[in-house]
């Protein structure tokens, strides 16, 4: 059976080829995002992002798609760029959400699609509603970093989901019901 390149660059950040358990990386909070855009009236494309958030990739070096990662975030941690946007975005037209809300992600599949890319199913909780959305991952790079001096690994991902589906669907269709999601991730090996 051919081992692509996801598998092997997974299987060489393993500490030991004797270690058949997956391994922990954290998310470097600093230098993660995850983007978000939809259309505005058909006048422009609006954007928001999210950023130091929390999550865990955990690599399985003999099997990666028994890998999975998990990710949360406040959902008052969103970056409209404007704060009457945010206001709006937090008020019952949308989210109604309090500092405790947290939006999250976990895996549930991961499907091995090429030399460094993958489908990676999982659960968004979104507003209170969970459900089924597939990332389009490409794995970037894995190996020591060259100034923190540990394994490192960067993806990026992308996905489309239907905010109507998550109880955010104020104003659709005008304001566009899909929106664009935009990941890119460092996670380092967790000590």
């Amino acid at each position: 059976m051919k081992i692509t390149l996801f598998a092997a660059l997974i299987t060489a950040s393993a500490a030991s080829v004797a270690v058949a358990a997956p391994e922990k990386y954290l998310l470097d909070a600093p230098h993660s995002q995850i983007v978000f855009s939809y259309d505005h009236l058909g006048y422009s494309t609006s954007h928001g992002m999210f950023s130091g958030f929390e999550g865990v990739v955990m690599f399985d070096q003999d099997d990666p798609t028994a890998s999975s990662v998990s990710v949360s975030m406040p959902a008052q941690s969103m970056i409209t760029g404007w704060s009457e946007r945010f206001d709006h975005f937090m008020s019952k037209d949308f989210f109604g959400a309090d500092a405790d809300e947290l939006i999250s992600f976990k895996s549930t599949a991961i499907e091995v699609t090429g030399d460094n890319t993958a489908l990676i199913t999982g659960d968004l909780t979104l507003n209170g509603v969970t459900r089924p959305v597939v990332l389009d991952a490409v794995l970037n790079q894995i190996g020591d970093h060259p100034m923190a001096g540990k394994p490192w690994a960067g993806f990026n991902a992308s996905a489309s989901i239907l905010r109507s589906q998550f109880e955010l669907g104020k104003f659709a269709p005008f304001v566009g019901d899909e929106v664009t999601i935009m990941i890119s991730i460092e996670a380092m090996k967790a000590d």
